[in-house]
């Protein structure tokens, strides 16, 4: 997706070799118009897979999941990282680690919502290391229903996360791939480096 492409190398801030900030259109600040077109763009990869819910985890993976989820026209679950008064059983599972905020969270999701007839997107927003992603994998096991996919706005193709869902035999398919971070630079797989 050439205009994601151009958002990661105009946009997107260097902050080490393993992490871009990206909260300009993505992680913060939202822009709904290029949204729908990243939604647009994952409904086309699986207009074919008859997915008939969205799962994803909160916060940023909600503006994609629900731009993909109009395009497909099927709702649109996100995984939560706290229980609330209203969310506190009746719960699928699954302890997620992240390595940006280094620490644990379990992620839940009502089984109202989820169940063995469903045939699930993930979308994600960023793929590093893939525990969000494995995490939410494990929420649909748990519930029986079939993983068609995971859709990424972004993967860091050089951390494993992308490696490690493959090699599960997972259909994975990316709007955009950084190959690199170093010494400042973003580099995407393809791509020339852009200071």
């Amino acid at each position: 997706m050439e205009s994601l492409k151009q958002k990661i190398l105009t946009e997107g801030k260097v902050l080490s070799e393993s992490v871009i900030k990206v909260d300009t259109f993505l992680n913060h600040q939202v822009d709904p118009v290029f949204m729908q077109s990243v939604g647009e763009a994952f409904a086309s990869r699986y207009a074919e897979s008859g997915i008939t819910k969205i799962l994803t985890l909160e916060s940023s993976g909600i503006a994609p999941a629900v731009m993909a989820g109009l395009s497909l026209q099927v709702p649109v679950i996100f995984a939560r990282k706290r229980k609330s008064l209203t969310l506190n059983e009746h719960l699928y599972t699954a302890e997620v680690y992240s390595y940006t905020k280094k620490e644990s969270n379990d992620i839940s999701v009502s089984k109202d919502y989820i169940n063995h007839n469903d045939l699930v997107l993930i979308i994600d927003d960023i793929l590093a290391n893939g525990q969000a992603a494995l995490g939410m994998v494990e929420i649909v096991e748990q519930a029986g229903a079939t993983l068609e996919g995971i859709g990424v706005v972004i993967e860091k193709g050089f951390q494993e996360g992308g490696k490690t869902l493959r090699e599960r035999g997972i259909h994975v398919e990316s709007l955009a791939t950084i190959a690199s971070l170093s010494d400042g630079h973003v580099t995407l797989q393809n791509k020339e480096a852009i200071v």
